[in-house]
């Protein structure tokens, strides 16, 4: 049996991922293809390269302070360039797409076609307003070219790992866009915040889609918690009509305020953790 898993968007909220991957780990269900949307690429590719949740957590407590920390030389660039200190964003991204390269390279891949293992990620071209999809396989209904210029999506296979990572990560406002080749990439949860559609075209005979559905009761106080509640309901909206294909859909309930704390990193793996393990049974039952 072919196992997918789709990884969703939620910024540090995806700590819980890994924390869901260390249950599966334990209970030797292993996926033979991943997607993922913004932190949920970051996830996706790691465990496509071979890393273990354990390698994961210790990735996200090292890198995620240094990743959100704004970089001054970035910010006084977009005053001279655009004449605006916060630019298209007020964090450039180069942290990111260095750090995944560099995890890449340590497994000795460099272009997402170089891993083996079935993997997609979504980003949007800001420009065309077409979700495009990074992905070293050549799936089903398209052709084997390095870009494939769909009806609805377009395919991307030559690219390297850290800028499709980077490019799907790019959350609008905080992050800058990926000016990549004629595209300006932005965050792939802006169209496709669950990419489970994409792992019926990798291959996967059963999929387990993760998310992070807005809390029924929450009431935030603050301007921009009340910004992330807002776009976790409608993110909880759209996602249900996006997953309709998925064998099991598996919701970790997370405060909202979480999207972009880093110091709920190992909260949320630990919740992510109790959620899998709770649930295992009935995981197993569909998985194994």
């Amino acid at each position: 049996m072919n196992i997918g898993i789709a990884f969703s968007g939620g910024g540090a909220k995806g700590a819980a991922h890994i924390g869901v991957l260390k249950v599966l780990e334990k209970n030797n269900i292993k996926p033979s293809a991943v997607t993922g949307a913004s932190i949920g690429s970051i996830i996706a590719s790691l465990y496509a390269m071979g890393y273990t949740s354990s390698e994961m957590l210790k990735l996200f407590q090292y890198f995620s302070k240094s990743i959100l920390r704004a970089d001054v030389k970035y910010l006084f660039s977009n005053l001279r360039t655009k004449k605006s200190i916060l630019g298209q964003g007020i964090i450039s991204g180069e942290d990111i797409e260095e750090i995944i390269d560099e995890c890449a390279k340590l497994k000795g891949f460099k272009y997402i076609k170089d891993i083996p293992m079935p993997l997609s990620i979504t980003t949007v071209d800001i420009i065309t307003k077409k979700e495009c999809v990074f992905t070293n396989k050549e799936q089903k209904e398209i052709k084997s070219e390095n870009l494939i210029r769909h009806t609805k999506k377009e395919y991307i296979r030559d690219i390297e790992i850290g800028k499709a990572v980077r490019a799907s990560c790019s959350y609008p406002g905080i992050f800058a866009p990926l000016e990549y080749q004629n595209y300006k990439f932005v965050d792939g949860g802006v169209l496709n915040n669950i990419p489970s559609d994409e792992l019926q075209l990798l291959g996967a005979d059963k999929i387990l889609s993760i998310k992070f559905p807005a809390e029924k009761r929450e009431n935030p106080e603050r301007a921009l918690d009340l910004l992330f509640r807002c776009l976790d309901i409608i993110f909880d909206d759209r996602d249900e009509s996006k997953i309709q294909n998925s064998d099991y859909i598996l919701d970790i309930f997370l405060p909202a305020s979480a999207v972009f704390d880093v110091n709920q990193i190992n909260s949320c793996y630990e919740e992510g953790y109790k959620i899998a393990n709770k649930e295992i049974e009935k995981i197993k039952k569909i998985f194994n």
